[in-house]
């Protein structure tokens, strides 16, 4: 009995001396410290100086991306496919009109569309591009951020560089502004522009991740570049073409290509340097083709037992691999395969890609001083250069690409029919009207009237029109309204074998 009353004057006497002290704690601001340190530590708030870098840093991005937008274009390219039907039995011999049942369905002849970007770099509106944006295109159209659409004409292209120039007409377009990728460093901030994924004007962020890439999946051949810009900023399908800008708002690159197995953005883009691109673009614009200094040998990376072969003291430096021919002005010069070219007009190259750089900036005809070691011993070389080959590599059309004449209230493109289709369709000379060169998806000629299809005349509404060019065609076209249904007699043939007229009624626009 004395030992239970003990213990529980004890208890109470230490609950009254614990609610003591919480309050004494209290009174002397002791407790938030005590609980404090049982919980976890709040992070201190950020100082001023440190959100305002941060915030100054957002707000460039913001600055570019608004001064940059406007200049990028989306580009959407037109393929037309063969209109060469398909074939059943008996087709061959079927009497003139009956194709119209026989022929390629009108789901095969709907055009190949793909789009990618470009942006504008004249005032007078020149666009630069990628070549596989635009490569083999029927008809180019070029919409710009305020929704203007233009037709555009292709000035020419290089295959070899993935470079291509197109005009559209008009004044006072607000061009770019070309930096120097040379002086570019890795880790700089960039911004890729584009419409990837048909996600129009996108912007995206990243850093150069490595200079001098070479990509085997795209060199080709010897004259194909090792020089691209890496960057993780976010390059999908679509981006193609468009430009890679530097902290300063200025085009160091133009987007081209993604290491990726999906084909879509997997950490690695590459970009065309804007010094390759702009000399490209030059050349294009002033000679429809590119003329480019050609040394006559092919190149490889240095490896540790190149080096040490040659007697350099450094792996670095451009291995001559062998000529490009018997007539190689790098083997009238004196190069032997082994030789490692270590400068150019007395400026170091490290790699294939700063050899590139160097002689690219020269024409043909140009001499350029090569140093080179060869098993130990160093020598001097005068190599005046050849013209690279432009058969086949660089293709111009600005003779023959101007947009077909667009007669928008029929959604059709068309032009006079030329020789060559005349003798391929055996053309009969009554049926030598306009050739329709492309019919826009949703129009109201969409699977009415067909590429190849030839209008011969306006049966209706009366009187009866003769179609020899596009003048007759718009006059019929400005006898009815809107609503109204044009009645054309339409020549459609087959390649080498012929073909008969039908009549196709279209309610225009």
């Amino acid at each position: 009995m004395t030992f239970r009353m003990s213990r529980s004057k004890l208890i109470a006497a230490a609950t009254v001396a614990f609610v003591g002290g919480v309050f004494f704690a209290s009174s002397m601001d002791w407790t938030d410290r005590i609980f404090a340190q049982g919980g976890s530590t709040p992070a201190p708030r950020p100082r001023t100086e440190e959100v305002r870098s941060i915030a100054d840093a957002s707000n460039a991005f913001v600055s570019i991306s608004e001064y940059i937008t406007p200049a990028v274009v989306s580009i959407q390219s037109e393929r037309m496919p063969s209109a060469n039907p398909r074939r059943r039995g008996g087709q061959q011999q079927l009497p003139p009109g009956f194709e119209e049942f026989f022929r390629m369905d009108p789901q095969q002849q709907r055009p190949q569309e793909s789009s990618g970007s470009g942006f504008i770099v004249s005032r007078d509106g020149y666009i630069l591009t990628n070549n596989h944006v635009v490569e083999d295109a029927d008809r180019i159209r070029v919409a710009m951020q305020d929704r203007r659409v233009y037709e555009a004409k292709l000035i020419g292209r290089d295959p070899t560089t993935d470079v291509a120039v197109l005009k559209i007409e008009g004044r006072n377009f607000t061009p770019l502004t070309f930096g120097d990728d040379e002086s570019l460093r890795v880790g700089e901030w960039v911004l890729a522009i584009g419409n990837p994924l048909g996600l129009d004007f996108t912007v995206t962020a990243g850093i150069v991740s490595a200079k001098g890439r070479g990509l085997r999946g795209l060199n080709q051949d010897q004259y194909s570049i090792s020089d691209f810009i890496q960057t993780d900023a976010a390059i999908n399908p679509g981006n193609s073409g468009g430009p890679l800008v530097n902290s300063k708002g200025e085009v160091i690159g133009v987007n081209t290509a993604i290491a990726s197995q999906t084909g879509f953005y997997a950490g690695y883009g590459f970009a065309i340097p804007i010094t390759l691109a702009k000399l490209v673009m030059e050349d294009l614009i002033a000679h429809g083709e590119v003329r480019r200094g050609l040394l006559g040998v092919g190149i490889d990376e240095v490896t540790p037992e190149d080096a040490q072969v040659a007697g350099l003291r450094q792996i670095a430096g451009v291995k001559v691999s062998g000529y490009s021919g018997e007539d190689s002005p790098s083997r009238r010069a004196g190069l032997e395969p082994g030789d490692i070219i270590t400068k150019v007009d007395g400026r170091n190259v490290d790699r294939v890609s700063a050899l590139q750089r160097a002689v690219r900036a020269k024409k043909p005809g140009d001499t350029v001083e090569l140093e080179a070691m060869r098993y130990g011993t160093r020598h001097t070389f005068r190599v005046r250069l050849a013209a690279a080959p432009t058969e086949s590599r660089s293709v111009a059309r600005a003779g023959n690409t101007a947009p077909a004449p667009t007669t928008s209230r029929l959604g059709i493109s068309v032009e006079a029919v030329p020789a060559e289709f005349v003798q391929a369709r055996r053309l009969p000379e009554q049926y030598r009207g306009l050739r329709v060169a492309s019919s826009e998806v949703g129009s109201p000629s969409y699977q009415r009237l067909f590429p190849n299809d030839v209008i011969v005349e306006v049966l209706f509404p009366q009187p009866k029109t003769k179609i020899q060019n596009l003048d007759d065609l718009q006059r019929a076209l400005d006898r009815v309204k809107p609503g109204d249904i044009l009645s054309l007699l339409v020549y459609r043939g087959v390649e080498g074998q012929g073909g008969g007229t039908v009549v196709v009624n279209v309610r225009v626009n």
